[in-house]
């Protein structure tokens, strides 16, 4: 039994060489076959790449062109892919999506695979038949911004498979030079002023406090006194009783009605106001300098604001004797005179507002220095800060931010004319990217070189990189210009570089 059992394997052992070497032959054939059939002869299409815009645009990286698909005829179990890339000197990559040309039998393989491609295709991938393909495909992707993009260049690889997923050939090829992308919105700078002046305020008011006729001492019981005496009390107080200022000054000046005399309502007009003087001393223990006064003897300009709000008749003649330069007796005869209805109507409706005192509380406000007690003033008194307090604030914020943004807009409605609160309210505008608003602050920004810095910028921003640099070249001592005109020269080199039409060989 062992012998004929060596035997057999011995035959066995005998045949098997001759059936191996058939065998090889039979698969070295079909190996070479497939391989013909697979790469053939044509090797790997070029394609054209033409009206190329390769940019930052904001937290993005936008890439568009045209490419000529017209050359990428492949065979049926082919497939070409083409891919751009983005590339740093340091060997940062991304892809891009691809785009793929499938021979006919290699995209019905596709479409029977539930669109699931086997070629490493980057995601949102545009897959074409081959017999469909178009000759110029546009181009589109974007991908989030990072650092290592800024010193980049796009690149594009060319891949051709066969039929069993073998890569057959590949090329990469470089389609824009390394370049620095468009340098992001330079550094804003934000301005002090020059403030020696104390800060001041006054809070004004008109008091209706009437007297018997021709009589100047103040009666407190009579009629509406009792009120009006009130209000001016009430808005001394307001201003007393606030920690963070100091009265300065109380202005008085006293008027009468014009139915008197020129000089009599002038003995009125000053002793009223006199009176009502020495009525504000016996309430307040005042310095001697803090109260002043003044008059107006009659009130013509008070009667004109009534009765040009009016619909009394022959009221432009009126208006015109009011305007008139003659003498106040002889204008007050002549309207009473030839309007006598209308006379009668102004002396019981217009005249008695006329008997007025206005008032003024001057006031100084004290500095702030706190960050937090500024803050607070600021969400209830703005109009009490300087312009060198909101920027002590906003100096002390993130630059962006909800809150910088409101220390500037507050600052320049407190001082909507003033040079320096418009640039820096322009200033966070640039920095939040609202050119329009930035450049209706910068028509009330006058001429200073800070301003014209933030016009630079805000040419910067619009893409018009000729005038911001033309603008730039004017203000050689200004210390960020140099660095914006930098950054102008990049783009301007980079822009250069930027292959507008090439073909992938």
């Amino acid at each position: 039994m062992t012998n004929k059992l060596t035997t057999h394997n011995s035959d066995l052992t005998t045949y098997n060489p001759q059936l191996t070497l058939t065998m090889k032959k039979i698969l070295l054939i079909l190996f070479i076959t497939m391989y013909a059939l697979c790469t053939g002869a044509k090797g790997i299409a070029p394609v054209g790449v033409d009206s190329l815009s390769f940019d930052r645009h904001g937290n993005y990286m936008v890439v568009n062109m045209t490419l000529d698909l017209s050359p990428t005829e492949v065979g049926s179990s082919r497939a070409q892919v083409i891919t751009p890339l983005i590339v740093s000197t340091e060997g940062d990559t991304i892809s891009l999506p691809s785009v793929g040309v499938y021979g006919r039998q290699r995209y019905i393989q596709y479409l029977r695979s539930n669109s699931n491609d086997q070629l490493g295709i980057s995601n949102g991938q545009s897959i074409f038949k081959n017999s469909e393909r178009p000759e110029a495909f546009a181009y589109h992707a974007d991908t989030p911004y990072q650092d290592w993009m800024r010193d980049s260049r796009l690149v594009i690889r060319r891949q051709l498979f066969g039929c069993a997923n073998c890569l057959i050939e590949e090329k990469t090829d470089p389609v824009t030079e390394y370049f620095y992308s468009e340098p992001v919105m330079p550094e804003m700078a934000y301005f002090q002023t020059k403030e020696s002046l104390a800060k001041t305020d006054t809070l004004s008011g008109s008091a209706f406090v009437d007297f018997p006729v021709d009589r100047t001492e103040i009666y407190p019981d009579y009629r509406n006194n009792v009120r009006e005496l009130g209000k001016i009390q009430a808005s001394i107080d307001t201003v007393l009783n606030d920690k963070d200022v100091t009265i300065t000054g109380v202005w008085l000046k006293g008027y009468a009605s014009p139915e008197s005399p020129y000089s009599h309502n002038t003995d009125l007009a000053i002793g009223r106001t006199e009176a009502l003087k020495n009525h504000i001393c016996q309430l307040y223990k005042f310095k001697d300098n803090i109260i002043s006064t003044d008059y107006e003897p009659e009130d013509w300009e008070g009667l004109r604001r009534f009765v040009t709000l009016s619909n009394i008749d022959h009221k432009e003649e009126i208006l015109s004797l009011i305007d008139s330069d003659m003498d106040p007796d002889v204008k007050e005869a002549k309207i009473k005179r030839a309007f006598p209805k209308e006379y009668k109507f102004m002396l019981h409706n217009f005249y008695p507002p006329l008997r007025h005192t206005d008032y003024k509380i001057i006031y100084e406000i004290r500095r702030f220095d706190n960050i937090d007690k500024i803050r607070e003033v600021m969400k209830t008194k703005p109009n009490r800060l300087s312009l060198n307090e909101f920027f002590l604030l906003g100096n002390s914020l993130q630059p962006g931010s909800d809150e910088f943004n409101e220390v500037y807009e507050t600052a320049v409605r407190m001082y909507p004319h003033n040079p320096v609160a418009n640039i820096n309210a322009a200033n966070a505008a640039l920095q939040r990217n609202d050119l329009t608003t930035a450049e209706n602050y910068l028509k009330r920004a006058g001429d200073s070189p800070e301003a014209n810095y933030a016009r630079a910028i805000l040419l910067f921003a619009k893409g018009d990189y000729e005038r911001a640099e033309d603008m730039l070249k004017e203000l050689p001592d200004f210390p960020d210009s140099k660095g914006l005109l930098e950054k102008i020269s990049v783009i301007k080199r980079n822009n250069k570089k930027k292959i507008v039409k090439i073909t992938l060989e």
